[in-house]
């Protein structure tokens, strides 16, 4: 999707950018948190994901915003705030497009492999599919700095990917799973593409008679 930011000026702006688009988003999902926590969690039974519920598809977009408790909401904003920054830091624009593609990932492997009636919220599989962006998006933009936050993000994390596999029941491994996928494909999708260069062409050299050429008078 274009390349990214070029010189150094550009790449502070961006990080800033990138700052304030995570203080807004956590900023949102504690506000809703303190709205549904007064109003007996209604809101994560209204606009969480249903398996399988037709009418429920929407929510794939409401249900990152809303958490089930307070230990939950806190066990998310850390991770969700230093993933999301590292994901978002070399441009905003390309940013917002991941996070749909992960959002939608996330939600519909939610939808479709959740136990029936269940009903699903919480922006875990955001954190998993920023988590899986930042780790491939160094290969695939083939940009070393990005490799080795990728690198350094993956040891650091590596006790994330157990939470990948089916465990514990009130978990939603599905989320993190298809979440972590969608941010493996947004690095791909997303990648920076570099043009090839042009190949320049062999210069023509005209051998002339030189028999023929106009003689000085």
């Amino acid at each position: 999707m274009g390349e990214g930011p070029g010189t150094a000026e550009e790449m502070i702006a961006e990080a800033k950018k990138a700052l304030w688009v995570m203080v807004g988003f956590l900023a949102i999902i504690w506000a809703v948190q303190i709205f549904n926590a007064l109003n007996g969690y209604d809101l994560t039974r209204e606009y969480g994901i249903e398996a399988r519920e037709p009418g429920s598809l929407p929510e794939i977009f409401t249900a990152p915003f809303i958490h089930n408790s307070w230990a939950h909401i806190e066990g998310n904003s850390g991770p969700l705030f230093i993933f999301g920054f590292l994901a978002a830091y070399r441009g905003v624009k390309k940013f917002i497009a991941v996070t749909v593609l992960i959002a939608i990932a996330s939600g519909l492997g939610v939808w479709f492999f959740s136990p029936s009636m269940s009903v699903t919220a919480g922006a875990s599989g955001m954190v998993f599919g920023y988590f899986g962006y930042i780790i491939v998006r160094g290969l695939f933009d083939r940009h070393r700095i990005d490799i080795v936050i990728g690198l350094v993000m993956a040891l650091c994390f590596a006790y994330q990917f157990t939470s990948l596999l089916p465990g514990e029941a009130q978990v939603s491994w599905q989320g993190h799973s298809f979440g972590f996928v969608g941010g493996i494909i947004g690095g791909w999708l997303f990648r920076d593409r570099r043009r090839k260069a042009v190949a320049a062409e062999p210069e023509t050299t005209l051998l002339t008679d030189p028999t023929l050429l106009p003689k000085d008078v």
